[in-house]
């Protein structure tokens, strides 16, 4: 009988959930960051062809594992610790409620435009500038390369100038 997916993350679960936490832990240095990184792990599993990575799960969940929690403290380095009272000094120089509203607005008539994309389209435009995500945590999520991340990123931002009004551009 071949092993689907969902036989495939269940018995990884079985197997390897306590072992991963541990060592997604040593990486970490928090039990439930250690968790998100090992549940993102097996959702990963999930979306592989079950055939593939069956032979090597073992090295295969390690391997993602690292990867993720390596993303995980990179991502986290890019914030920045701001104390408190330099806060509290500070005038917010935010934008009013009003403004917040109209960005809102802005950028939800923006994302209707973006669905209107190819699929592969919206999808990497919304990780490159809704999440953040570099190229590279793209092709990861994805499973596209990276030149083929930049190209669709490219068509698609061509694409969406071209369809949208000039006051949203």
């Amino acid at each position: 009988m071949v092993e689907t997916s969902a036989d495939l993350v269940e018995r990884a679960i079985s197997e390897y959930e306590s072992p991963l936490i541990g060592y997604a832990r040593t990486i970490v240095h928090d039990l439930d960051r250690a968790r998100d990184v090992v549940q993102d792990t097996f959702i990963r599993l999930y979306q592989q062809d079950a055939g593939k990575v069956s032979e090597g799960l073992k090295s295969w969940l390690f391997t993602v594992c690292r990867n993720r929690a390596l993303d995980v403290l990179r991502k986290e380095k890019r914030l920045v610790a701001v104390e408190d009272e330099v806060l509290e000094r500070r005038d917010s120089g935010g934008p009013t409620p009003y403004q917040a509203t109209a960005d809102h607005e802005r950028v939800e008539m923006v994302k209707s435009y973006i669905s209107r994309l190819p699929e592969n389209q919206a999808t990497v435009i919304l990780l490159k500038f809704e999440k953040g995500y570099s190229y590279q945590e793209i092709s990861e999520e994805t499973g596209l390369s990276q030149g083929n991340v930049g190209f669709l990123i490219h068509t698609g931002m061509k694409r969406l100038r071209s369809m949208l009004p000039d006051d949203l551009k």
